[in-house]
């Protein structure tokens, strides 16, 4: 391999949330943090490359989203996902969250309905809350180890829910599924026959793991993608969340222009300078670092299901089909919530993003990120292993 994945880089000290704020997020430092979705990994050598170019130059004035960078983010989705992007359809966002929060705004009213599919990225909830909008609920069902959208729920919730918009994590964070395309056609046409429009993110949708295969849902016809706005970003495939740089995609001009006007009228259209050189140059270089990730984390993910079905009894993981999180489930140990969150935290000493925080059916669940060189996920094996033994014969556990 070109790309040294199993170099451990020391980010204590460097004042990142994943590392240094484990004692405001979890009120202790002896934890091994698992949680935010960033990744302990150097970004490729060519876009490390393009910063130290700009850097040298020294001045750092209000730059322009060039024609050149959007022509390069629109070429990355047609080489890699065969999505025919053109470069006048994208938008420049400080993030996809931002830009959800943006287009909540743009494309409804005060009071209006946006739905979600729990457990899901809880930043939802939160900016339909602080946008006046009401959180209408879509959740997935679990079948046979597997998340399954629940069509029927979908249809009832968006014809008498008042719903204008829908929220679609594709693919899904937490629970690591890639939307397979008969899917995404139903679920499209349910919102279609309701007239409902739809915000995809698809931030997680270079991150797809062997033998999946990543749909953009504005991919699947002119109809669809007339009523589909996309947000994207180099930030988790690439690593790059600090330098603030995403994308919003949207064919149909009105609502693109709908963003745009919002996005204005809240001062949110200027960008990072360092992040528009630093995407520019993962979307022209990135494909080999890239690949070699895919296949990296795919190590990680089979690293930790062998562990966890082999020595774990009363934990399953959820197996993800994308994203670098991985949805562990632990309610046959027979914890409630907070005895749960205490013994991952302070018996297994592991920081993880706490299932109930992304809302209904995340209670009894863990995101763990394995986005980090393997010796990390082998000691966060070794903590949680040793925790439930020790649990066990302290009967504290009723797996």
């Amino acid at each position: 391999m070109k790309y040294n994945f199993d170099q451990t880089i020391n980010r204590a000290g460097t004042d990142c949330s994943k590392w240094d704020g484990l004692e405001e997020r979890f009120g202790t430092t002896d934890a091994l943090p698992m949680w935010v979705a960033d990744m302990d990994f150097q970004s490729p050598e060519p876009v490390l490359a393009a910063l130290r170019q700009r850097i040298d130059h020294g001045v750092f004035g209000y730059p322009l989203v060039t024609k050149r960078y959007l022509e390069a983010a629109a070429d990355w989705y047609r080489r890699r996902q065969g999505w025919q992007v053109q470069a006048e359809w994208l938008a420049h966002a400080p993030g996809v969250v931002p830009a959800i929060s943006i287009l909540i705004e743009a494309l409804t009213e005060p009071g209006d309905g946006v739905l979600v599919q729990p457990p899901v990225y809880y930043p939802f909830m939160r900016v339909i809350r602080e946008t006046g909008r009401r959180i209408v609920e879509n959740p997935l069902v679990l079948q046979n180890g597997k998340y399954v959208m629940d069509f029927d729920d979908l249809d009832q919730k968006l014809a008498h829910d008042h719903v204008k918009l829908v929220i679609l994590c594709s693919p899904h964070n937490p629970v690591g599924r890639v939307w397979e395309k008969d899917e995404l056609l139903r679920f499209a046409e349910v919102c279609a026959r309701r007239d409902v429009r739809i915000i995809a993110d698809e931030i997680h949708g270079d991150l797809i793991l062997p033998g999946h295969k990543h749909t953009p849902l504005a991919s699947l016809s002119p109809f669809i993608s007339e009523r589909t706005v996309t947000c994207v970003a180099p930030s988790k495939t690439f690593n790059l969340a600090g330098l603030q740089t995403a994308l919003v995609i949207a064919e149909n001009p009105q609502l693109r222009q709908a963003y745009v006007a919002t996005q204005r009228r809240r001062s949110q259209a200027g960008a990072n300078v360092l992040g528009l050189v630093a995407a520019e140059a993962a979307y022209r270089h990135g494909d080999d670092w890239l690949d070699e990730l895919l296949a990296y984390l795919e190590g990680n993910v089979n690293l930790l299901v062998k562990a966890v079905a082999e020595d774990m009894p009363g934990v399953s993981v959820i197996r993800p089909q994308g994203t670098y999180l991985v949805w562990m489930d632990f309610r046959e140990l027979g914890l409630s919530t907070q005895e749960l969150d205490k013994f991952c935290l302070t018996e297994a000493r592991i920081a993880f993003d706490e299932g109930h925080i992304f809302g209904t059916g995340g209670a009894g669940f863990m995101r763990m990120n394995i986005g980090c060189p393997r010796s990390l996920v082998e000691e966060a094996v070794t903590r949680l292993r040793r925790a439930l033994a020790q649990a066990g014969r302290n009967k504290h556990l009723h797996p």
